[in-house]
């Protein structure tokens, strides 16, 4: 599929919802957290306990948004998702007690099922784009926390928790909003538009239904999976890992370059690695994150060496957030592309919300380093899982080229009719 077709400034539009929906759904709690907790006389690890909590329900729900996003568009489902989020903040900032804001955290969590990366990534697919279109979305979106962290800080200097989420949710009903009605129109009449265009990729568009569960999408949700422990167990206790291998007060400097790194990885990605499989991009990114880790460990507490530990996992982290949209359609194809988003959001949400509280427990019962090399060694496993994705696919589309060759011979067509089958065809359209 061409990226072509893609208006540039729907990719802007969306961008821009993202940095939005990131900064007032996620990135601000961490910011507005212990003036939370003071006001409801409640400690910062239940505030934080909550966000887990709402995380884990999110992951329950991203399958079925996905599907629904298949069903219905993900520009039409972004609409409600967006008064939905306006809705939860709201309800967020004048809860009168601490069930009040739980409820708020969840209804957030709940809404950001239908307004972030798995929906627009799903969007930006049904608007006629692909790799390069959610390669320059990530990038876009990359500056959220760039922006709101700040902007959050200096808001809440002058402004109550209660106020500043106020002022979020309208940010959410009068920005994003309207941009997603478009966008939504905007997807209706290049659906119509394609309806009238035979595809001749037919009958290519990946696994049926009924082989949705083959052993490559289990290995893809594996990888995605171990991804997201490392990730989060890692960046919501960066600054104190760092302290505790010995950097002392260089600790905020050298978490300071992740963002950077992160967002350089997507700049370099758009740039140059444009005939790169998503298959290879994913081993890259698992083996910067898993490699960083290991560099730190070895090094510590040099700086220079931690320095580029924070380079190679924001690199990691950069890429594999263009991966989570752009592998699936790469191996499985557009149709039911929003179902395999979901489901690949739901395994790196779902370990996510364990993963801090899991390194919490291995640095308590074996020591700092101890913990992290088995964090290393967890990584190591994430490489093997998209390891055998690489092969995996290898081989499909070998099969596939030796079918061509010999149409007629008997049992021409058995491995395109395998669990898992990838089209080559599709995957030269894609790159």
């Amino acid at each position: 599929m061409s990226d072509a077709k893609i208006p540039a400034c729907a990719i802007w539009a969306l961008g821009t919802t993202q940095i939005v929906g990131y900064g007032t759904l996620y990135y601000s709690y961490s910011i507005l957290a212990p003036a939370v907790a003071a006001e409801l006389a409640w400690s910062q690890q239940w505030v934080f306990a909550v966000l887990s909590v709402s995380l884990l329900a999110s992951a329950i729900l991203a399958p079925f948004a996905g599907s629904l996003a298949d069903r219905v568009g993900a520009g039409c489902l972004m609409v409600p998702g967006s008064l939905a989020a306006a809705g939860a903040l709201l309800l967020c900032a004048l809860a009168p007690g601490r069930a009040g804001f739980a409820l708020g955290v969840l209804a957030m969590e709940l809404a950001s099922c239908f307004v972030l990366y798995s929906t627009a990534f799903v969007a930006i697919v049904q608007l006629g784009g692909a790799r390069r279109g959610i390669t320059h979305l990530t990038l876009i979106a990359g500056f959220a926390s760039t922006l709101f962290w700040p902007l959050t800080t200096l808001l809440h200097q002058h402004l109550g928790w209660r106020e500043v989420l106020a002022l979020f949710a309208a940010l959410n009903a009068f920005v994003c909003l309207p941009i997603h009605w478009w966008l939504a129109r905007l997807s209706t009449r290049i659906g119509k538009a394609r309806e009238r265009v035979v595809p001749v990729t037919a009958g290519l568009s990946g696994p049926a239904p009924d082989r949705r569960w083959s052993l490559l999408f289990v290995l893809v949700l594996a990888g995605f999976a171990i991804e997201g422990f490392m990730l989060s167990a890692i960046l919501v206790q960066m600054v104190p890992l760092l302290t505790l291998v010995g950097l002392g007060g260089a600790s905020v400097l050298v978490a300071s370059l992740f963002g950077p790194s992160q967002v350089a990885s997507r700049l370099v990605n758009m740039l140059f690695g444009r005939g790169l499989s998503q298959t290879s991009l994913a081993l890259g990114a698992t083996a910067g994150l898993a490699g960083g880790l290991a560099v730190l460990l070895m090094v510590a507490p040099s700086v220079p060496g931690a320095m580029l530990f924070a380079v190679l996992f924001g690199f990691g982290s950069g890429l594999m957030s263009i991966v989570g949209g752009t592998l699936p359609l790469e191996l499985f194809g557009q149709e039911r592309y929003g179902s395999y988003v979901g489901w690949i959001t739901a395994a790196r949400q779902f370990s996510s919300a364990f993963a801090p509280f899991g390194l919490t427990l291995m640095i308590s019962g074996l020591g700092v380093f101890p913990a992290l090399w088995l964090n290393v060694v967890v990584g190591l496993f994430g490489i093997a899982a998209f390891a055998a994705v690489a092969l995996i696919s290898r081989q499909s589309r070998r099969g596939e080229k030796g079918g061509t060759a010999d149409a007629t011979a008997p049992g021409a067509d058995s491995f395109a009719a395998a669990p898992g089958y990838v089209s080559g065809a599709r995957l030269k359209t894609l790159n």
